[in-house]
């Protein structure tokens, strides 16, 4: 064989692995409304950037005929490139090759992705389109995702790992995803269940729809599993690269600070009239937040469940901050269990990966009601608590109006190791509300002018921050409108915190 052979070798060999499992099949997954692996990863990836590894990969299995079925690349694509000039690690399973089905082979190829980013400290990011285990390798199927599963744990809280689901995930393929750090899905085109349709109607004769089982917009608002959810792909994967810009590319690093024209000593004279005077009206905490971060540029989290807290990413100055906030427009902002299991999960993500924490207060207390307890809202209530303790990353606290009983301990205090506590003039910190303490103080001791006078007495003594403020608890009271300069002045003070945890294997987090 000549050269110029040699050469033409090994250009048909790439001309082969790219076209996966052929025109036909391109052409289903085109015409069922999904790009291939590899149109998707250049998509996200910045131009021209990507470099594949392992292309020429091909299955070892010669059980049921497969000896005779060798397709290069053998279903799965991987490699790194750049996302906003930083690099990246990248796999995409090809639904064209065997339904993009994990051979023991492909797990490999993940796995060394997997090593290579935990080397070089760099974001690992999964595109899945998968039938799920490849049923002819049999064990040694499982034994590639559990090698996998267990990299993924190796990874967590060294490198930030995204997992997008752009078609079908089951089975043990949705741990995985289910142990990275955000997990992204398309509407009415990504489907994640352990166990199909056909399976539950035999098991337990329930008639569910594979869309209302485990569709994007089931896992976005009610199980919580996913994080965010696009229209199509195309916003799918840009709103990943939106994410990766606020995350450092490990946990060594600091994140990324971009330049910002909006002023830092801004003031904002329309937070002023936001918090009504009526400690029972409804507020959108969303308003206040969009008004004191840069260029109103936030990006949420789990938007659609657990309402009645928000959290997302923005930036201060240019720098990246993680913010958590009750929502008195939802539940009145009160804390229960998938709230807590929410702003938890968040908070130690943001721990992690050295992103300060920025806690929005007004929270009357936690849920109450039998299906709270019976579900363990002490437990889960318990995770917040146990997260914003656990971190040590600056952390400022802002209470607007109510922080009432343990929710007030919960939610940043001072005494679970905020840095810098400021209230508004119309934050109330107590107990608990007015009416709920006369009740209990004074109990059927009172008619119902005596006990109006009493309420308001208390309110006039308890429902402010100035007894806090009194004892240290708080330790600036400022006007809202001064909200964005007191941050980032805080942020700025904070910027060389240096806390560690005493020395241990890990803490025992109420799971």
């Amino acid at each position: 064989m000549d050269l110029k052979e040699k050469y033409n070798q090994l250009e048909d060999f790439n001309k082969k692995a790219e076209l996966g499992g052929g025109i036909e099949r391109i052409k289903k997954q085109h015409a069922a409304g999904k790009k291939t692996a590899r149109e998707r990863i250049l998509q996200l990836l910045d131009h021209g950037t990507f470099t594949e590894i392992d292309k020429l990969v091909t299955h070892r299995n010669y059980d049921f005929g497969m000896e005779k079925n060798k397709i290069l690349g053998d279903g799965l694509i991987a490699g790194y490139g750049k996302i906003g000039e930083r690099l990246v690690y990248v796999f995409a399973q090809d639904f064209t090759v065997f339904g993009g089905s994990l051979s023991r082979a492909n797990a490999d190829k993940i796995v060394k992705i997997q090593n290579l980013a935990l080397k070089m400290g760099a974001p690992v990011i999964g595109l899945n389109d998968s039938g799920g285990a490849r049923i002819q390798e049999g064990v040694e199927s499982l034994a590639g995702y559990a090698d996998i599963f267990y990299n993924n744990v190796m990874s967590s809280g060294v490198v930030p790992q995204v997992s997008a689901i752009l078609g079908p995930c089951a089975g043990g393929a949705v741990y995985s995803p289910a142990l990275t750090d955000f997990i992204f899905m398309v509407n009415e085109k990504s489907h994640m269940f352990v166990t199909g349709p056909e399976v539950i109607k035999t098991v337990t004769h329930e008639d569910v729809t594979k869309e209302e089982l485990g569709g994007a917009l089931t896992h976005n608002a009610k199980s919580g599993v996913a994080h965010f959810n696009g229209t199509d792909e195309e916003q799918t994967l840009m709103m990943i690269r939106e994410l990766l810009s606020f995350l450092p590319s490990n946990n060594l690093e600091e994140p990324p600070v971009k330049t910002t024209l909006d002023p830092s000593d801004r003031t904002e004279e329309s937070l002023q009239d936001l918090i009504p005077a009526d400690p029972n009206k409804p507020y959108d905490m969303n308003e206040l937040i969009q008004k004191i971060i840069d260029n109103n540029h936030f990006l949420e989290v789990q938007a659609q469940y657990a309402q009645n807290i928000i959290v997302g990413f923005a930036r201060f100055g240019g720098k990246p901050v993680g913010i958590v906030a009750n929502q008195p427009a939802h539940l009145a902002g009160v804390l229960d269990i998938n709230s807590s299991a929410k702003a938890a999960r968040f908070v130690r993500f943001c721990d992690a990966f050295n992103i300060p924490l920025l806690t929005l207060v007004d929270v009357p207390g936690f849920l109450p009601g039998t299906s709270q307890e019976f579900g363990g809202i002490i437990k889960h209530g318990a995770k917040l608590l146990y997260a914003f303790s656990e971190a040590t990353v600056p952390k400022i606290t802002i209470i607007t109006r109510k922080a009432y009983g343990g929710a007030y301990d919960v939610m940043s205090s001072k005494h679970i190791g905020a840095d810098v506590n400021f209230a508004y003039p119309t934050s109330e910190i107590a107990v608990m509300g007015p009416e709920g303490a006369i009740n209990i103080i004074h109990r059927n001791k009172f008619n119902e002018e005596e006990k109006t006078k009493a309420v308001q007495e208390y309110r006039d003594k308890f429902a402010n921050p100035y007894k806090a403020a009194s004892l240290g608890y708080i330790d600036e009271i400022i006007n809202p409108k001064d909200t964005r300069k007191k941050i980032i002045g805080a942020l700025d003070m904070t910027k060389n915190k240096r806390k560690s945890n005493p020395p241990k294997k890990h803490g025992n987090i109420p799971l």
